[in-house]
């Protein structure tokens, strides 16, 4: 199909989307590639439905720009020396939408039903005992006061009931389940309420004129928020074409998140500008670390030296993203110039390693998909790279399912592949590492690093924590168990109608702080 004929088709589709698509004047209108699964925060959920319903509700803490955790709800957080009893002391002032008072009654009611199976919440197997931390109670010695008690010490309790997969673990009226304790609506205490939702056509938020905002900048998820448009409606556009269409013709505002391609379109564009930001996610190549040939350190290393991340992050990222050889984001508050140093590009060392390991050319496979883009196109910049070695890498095109189910088993030599993000350190070493014989699906076993993990979730302090994912880092780039070549970037494309947006690391729109040009 000819350029011509793409924009042609959509044209129609645009053309097609109904006459709700033209809201009243001082609203925001976002596109959604997909609709809500539900409006039950943290439960029947996926990104989408996250971003929207994160206007609506917040919790006791939440992430900040820089991907550390922040009071949100909370005024303030105390721990035990012990580390196991949580105190938060709650702000003043804070409505629900409904107009009632928040207090820690509120609070022990939402976190009774969030620890509750029949809720079938995210986080849920987090914090029940089924992994590193039990919730033994939640109580309200006074109205401005909620205690948590758990099992044992954790360094990711707060960064736990923060995730926004798990909608920060919100705190929600009572009114918001009928009194047979089926789910109504959300009555939270964001910037924005639920005013509407058409499935498959569009969710409506309103401003929420009594919201409590914290004060100050934005921070992600936690800071200043004001709603400074009447209302919010995300529109359900699922194709990128249509969506971008719809913004150039002036329908739509914000397109959250766009391809390099397309912003390097857009950016040409009158009206329309794209902003981006560091994001969270990571781009690899994954070593299997028992597999007969690639067991040798030495030919990990040779192909460390001879895959260029630079290289990668530039011709893909077209300098949205620089290189990053480790597992720790550059956007993490503990990313310092001992996580910058990885492998310096050297083909003769290279071809040293690999003759000391009596490599003589045997092809190495490498698992990739189309349905990712950048990894890919990765994987061919790999091979191309890998090839001034000496190294002959053949690369098995596979549908993204029997990809991930490769990956699952173990069953590969090399691949290109790409991590979702985590928001704690900890949890960005945990992904990829782990005993290959209960966990085939993890990439390194080395028993000191595992070690080394553990202490990272138990231990808050953070100079200790520093010199655990120091040493971490370190050891990665001995090891070689898998090749970090950069983290994706958040990229939207913004009508010159609103200011105010930013991306951010999360990859989750944020309406509030949000203002439509006069």
């Amino acid at each position: 199909m000819t350029r011509l004929s793409l924009l042609a088709l959509a044209a129609a589709l645009v053309s097609s989307i109904p006459a709700w698509a033209a809201p009243p004047s001082d609203t925001i209108r976002v596109q959604l590639n997909g609709d809500l699964r539900s409006t039950d925060p943290g439960t029947k959920r996926d990104d989408n439905t996250d971003a929207v319903i994160l206007h609506i509700v917040e919790g006791l803490v939440a992430y900040r720009e820089d991907a550390s955790v922040g009071p949100m709800l909370a005024d303030s957080v105390a721990v035990s020396d012990d580390g196991k009893t949580y105190t938060f002391t709650l702000r003043d002032g804070i409505k629900f939408h409904n107009g009632a008072p928040m207090t820690s009654a509120e609070v022990v009611w939402s976190w009774k039903r969030w620890l509750d199976p029949k809720t079938e919440w995210r986080c849920l197997p987090e914090l029940d005992g089924r992994g590193r931390i039990k919730i033994e109670a939640v109580e309200a010695p006074d109205p401005k006061t909620v205690v948590f008690k758990l099992n044992a010490p954790s360094a990711l309790f707060l960064a736990t009931i923060a995730r926004t997969d798990c909608a920060e673990g919100a705190i929600i009226h009572p009114d918001s389940v009928g009194p047979d304790g089926k789910w109504i609506a959300p009555i939270g205490t964001g910037p924005y309420k639920l005013e509407k939702w058409e499935p498959a056509q569009y969710v409506q938020l309103k401003r929420f004129a009594d919201y409590a905002s914290r004060g100050g900048e934005r921070d992600g998820y936690t800071g200043g928020k004001q709603a400074l448009a009447e209302t919010v409606r995300f529109t359900i556009i699922g194709d990128p074409a249509a969506a971008k269409t719809a913004l150039l013709s002036g329908d739509i505002d914000l397109v959250p998140d766009v391809s390099i391609a397309d912003k390097q379109e857009l950016d040409g564009q009158k009206g329309v500008r794209t902003e981006f930001a560091q994001a969270l996610s990571m781009n690899a190549i994954l070593l299997q670390t028992r597999d007969p040939l690639l067991k040798d350190v030495r030919i990990r290393r040779a192909l460390a030296l001879a895959i260029d991340g630079s290289q990668i992050a530039q011709a893909l990222t077209q300098g949205t993203s620089p290189a990053n050889p480790s597992v720790m984001p550059s956007a993490s508050p503990y990313y310092t110039d001992v996580e910058r140093q990885g492998y310096t590009p050297n083909i003769e060392e290279a071809k040293t390693l690999l003759a000391e390991a009596g490599y003589t050319g045997q092809p190495i496979k490498m698992l990739v998909n189309r349905k990712i883009q950048s990894v890919y196109d990765t994987a061919i910049l790999a091979q191309a790279l890998a090839q001034q070695a000496g190294i002959a890498i053949e690369l098995e095109v596979l549908d993204w399912g029997a990809q991930l189910d490769r990956y699952t088993s173990g069953q590969y030599q090399t691949m290109s592949f790409s991590y979702s993000a985590r928001m704690d350190p900890a949890l960005s070493y945990e992904m990829m590492s782990g005993p290959k014989d209960t966990q085939p699906r993890k990439v390194w076993e080395n028993p000191e690093a595992l070690k080394l993990i553990q202490d990272a979730m138990v231990t808050s302090d953070p100079k200790q924590r520093q010199a655990i994912f120091d040493k971490l880092h370190q050891m990665q780039i001995a090891d070689v168990p898998l090749i970090v070549t950069y983290n994706g970037a958040d990229i939207a494309a913004v009508s010159d109608r609103l200011e105010g947006y930013k991306p951010w690391a999360a990859s989750k729109p944020r309406l509030w702080n949000v203002a439509i040009k006069n």
